[in-house]
């Protein structure tokens, strides 16, 4: 099941979706700082935060750097079991079909990203690995939260990076 969310700025006290996913806007920062794609990740069981992650292919030379990889690995090691359907994965983009597919694998019980991806998402947009009928497990899945916030946070370092690509190659 997807749930969408209009992007709309909400008056008053954030909601818990949005308090945790800008636990998520926060480690995608840090990503940036570190020269990595923009995306956090944060995985939460029964209100405990057991899992976070960030992008950390580049700085790793690790094609399975992503930040919903890390923060499931990370919540398997801190739970001790790898069923993780009591558990609520936050994460700023929509995951791209490998990610998507280890939160089928975990057995995610729900899932909340913030924004689409048109280039490799994979529960949305390009597939819905996540309620694929042909799969043995299908994930709660809402959609849009902070999206604004998500997508303006990887605009900026896209636009940076190609800014600083076009300075090296004038200086060339």
């Amino acid at each position: 099941m997807l749930r969408r969310r209009r992007n709309t700025r909400m008056r008053g006290t954030p909601s818990l979706d949005e308090r945790r996913m800008r636990e998520a806007l926060a480690l995608a920062r840090r990503a940036a700082a570190e020269g990595e794609v923009p995306v956090g990740a944060v995985l939460y069981r029964h209100g405990q935060r057991v899992g976070v992650g960030r992008n950390t292919r580049e700085n790793r030379n690790d094609p399975l750097g992503h930040a919903e990889i890390g923060a499931i690995q990370q919540a398997t090691d801190a739970l001790g079991e790898w069923r993780l359907n009591d558990c609520t994965l936050y994460v700023t983009l929509e995951p791209c079909p490998m990610c998507a597919g280890a939160i089928v694998n975990a057995r995610l019980g729900r899932l909340v990203y913030g924004a689409a991806d048109p280039k490799a998402g994979a529960v949305h947009t390009l597939f819905e690995l996540c309620n694929d009928q042909r799969l043995n497990h299908r994930v709660d899945v809402t959609a849009g939260v902070c999206a604004g916030e998500s997508g303006r946070v990887l605009k900026r370092f896209f636009r940076k990076r190609r800014r600083e690509k076009k300075r090296s190659k004038v200086n060339r």
